[in-house]
């Protein structure tokens, strides 16, 4: 499974290490916490990535091991970005 980036109609400001997202289509808004915010970015920076590249790079970033647990946090966080629409499911 790999990520990219979706829908430009959606806007990002970003404070720090925390970001909300508003879609101008629904006019929904959504608090993106540390996190998300790496992950998002790291998934726009680097779109072809696959789930175990994803973990590597977060793990890197975020000085934190590549466990199991870390994983399952990174699925689940990609699955909620793609809920939302900030992310495309390949």
């Amino acid at each position: 499974m790999t990520c990219t980036s979706s829908n430009p109609s959606r806007l990002l400001k970003i404070w720090g290490d925390e970001a909300v997202a508003y879609d101008a289509a629904s006019g929904d808004t959504h608090y993106l916490k540390p996190l998300t915010l790496a992950l998002y970015q790291t998934c726009r920076d680097h779109p072809g990535y696959s789930s175990d590249e994803l973990v590597a790079a977060l793990a890197s970033r975020l000085g934190v091991a590549d466990t199991p647990q870390l994983h399952e946090l990174i699925e689940d966080t990609l699955a909620g970005l793609r809920k939302i629409g900030l992310l495309e499911s390949i």
